[in-house]
């Protein structure tokens, strides 16, 4: 694919635009970014307009999309009308993964489903550079792809976390091992239908070649729907049943079946709580096993691995009870994974902006488990209907009042857990700023109590 030359508008200009452009100037493209914000809340907009970028700012201009040869846009951004009248035109738009795939070498381990992404992605990661390999984190979580092109060689394996967002414009774009871990309602606003959401995802499996390998979950039953839908060999990894070949967990142990039968270890010797991160650790040691990582290297990877910020992650014990941070549980199923993840009774914390989920389904556990729920954000009323009557309520206006009233409701033993099943933008920049402010409130609840104010 030549770029010299090429008319090529960029649409949105945060981390994935600035990879993107620096990537084709170093093509000899000629570049135009075209960016809803303003002009002085973009940096470094001088240096790159001498380097020969034009840019338009405060908004798209239906023209700058329709002279374009083609277009990448951000991750996040819709399918805004100026998209629509290009497609319709039928000047090609896909993601910045397309683009990378088109000049990378190297293989793709391309991992996506509705939740563990990052959790996945990361221990695949770690399993593979801790071996030896070269191995980078990329993608929706670490470097974009594209940054990785220029300089990329065959021995590298890029291990990349995509977001639907991402599928959703791909073309040619195929992963050598694909992970698809799960599939439940999410981002139900932006793909307009959950049917669209999955499409997108399923791309991942679709466009693989026939020498590719994909993993998937054997206990989700859309997932694993998708094994004899595409291309390539399929493996499973599952908690019920023991799919071959593949993983699965049998009389406390994880074990993998493909030559033939192995035991990786305990069950109990996982350091991540709940049963979603035993489903986490059988498809990252799956990877690394096909990868051929020996079995002793895998167990090691996996057992200095205790997660990742704001998954499922402790803050601290205050006056014995257990403050946890799950500010990534953006969707219900993530919520409902991180409530069944304890057998203490929880204070939970829940709401932000709602994604069109259905906060009915918590119902059952919350019951079982949560003693009572602190509600925030915009969601607040829509969750408060839901889950009329099944639990005792109370409303939080700010992080601190939820910290506070969550303490004053719970009792030695008891555990504090943040599992939004919402996003953070009401309130927050994104969830790691939701995540972060949680924490300091509670680093700033045990202060006082040190002080005597409370």
């Amino acid at each position: 694919m030549d770029l010299k030359g090429k008319k090529v508008l960029i649409a949105g200009f945060s981390k994935t635009g600035v990879a993107v452009c620096r990537f084709l100037l170093q093509q000899g493209a000629e570049i135009k970014v075209s960016e809803k914000k303003s002009r002085d809340k973009i940096d470094g907009i001088t240096e790159w307009s001498k380097k020969g970028v034009e840019f338009e700012t405060g908004g798209h201009n239906p023209k700058s999309f329709l002279e374009a040869e083609f277009i990448i846009p951000s991750p996040g951004i819709p399918f805004i009308p100026e998209l629509k009248k290009a497609e319709k035109q039928e000047i090609p738009i896909f993601s910045e993964v397309e683009l990378a795939f088109r000049f990378l070498k190297g293989k793709i381990v391309g991992i996506t489903g509705s939740n563990g992404k990052s959790t996945v992605t990361t221990l695949i990661y770690r399993i593979l550079k801790e071996a030896g390999l070269r191995s980078f984190l990329a993608g929706n979580i670490g470097t974009p792809l594209i940054s990785f092109a220029e300089k990329s060689t065959k021995d590298d394996i890029y291990v990349t976390e995509l977001s639907s967002f991402q599928l959703t414009r791909i073309k040619k774009f195929s992963c050598d091992l694909s992970l698809f871990l799960n599939i439940t309602p999410d981002h139900i606003d932006w793909h307009k239908g959950f049917e669209n959401y999955f499409s997108a995802k399923k791309k991942l499996i679709f466009n693989q070649k026939k020498e590719g390998i994909a993993i998937l979950n054997r206990d989700d039953k859309k997932v694993w729907g998708l094994r004899n839908k595409g291309p390539s060999r399929v493996f499973g990894f599952s908690r019920k049943t023991r799919p071959v070949p593949g993983c699965c967990l049998e009389n406390g142990y994880i074990k993998l079946f493909t030559k033939r039968e192995e035991k990786l270890m305990k069950t109990s010797e996982i350091p991540l709580p709940g049963i979603h991160n035993q489903e986490n650790v059988m498809a990252s040691a799956l990877a690394g096993h096909i990868l051929e990582v020996p079995l002793k290297k895998i167990k090691e990877s996996i057992k200095k691995f205790t997660g990742l910020e704001h998954r499922l992650e402790i803050v601290r014990n205050v006056q014995g009870i257990d403050f946890y941070n799950d500010s990534k549980a953006t969707n219900i199923d993530a919520a409902l994974k991180s409530i069944q993840s304890f057998d203490r009774r929880i204070i939970l914390i829940l709401g932000g902006r709602d994604k069109g989920g259905d906060f009915v389904s918590l119902q059952k556990d919350i019951k079982k488990r949560v003693k009572k729920v602190i509600l925030m954000g915009e969601a607040r009323e829509k969750i408060r209907k839901d889950l009329s009557g099944i639990v005792a309520e109370e409303t939080a206006d700010t992080m601190q009042e939820a910290v506070k009233l969550s303490f004053n409701s719970a009792e030695k033993g008891d555990i504090v857990l943040l599992a939004p099943a919402c996003t953070s933008f009401d309130m927050f920049e994104s969830f790691e700023h939701r995540g972060k402010v949680f924490k300091k409130e509670v680093d700033s609840l045990q202060e006082e109590l040190n002080m005597g104010k409370v």
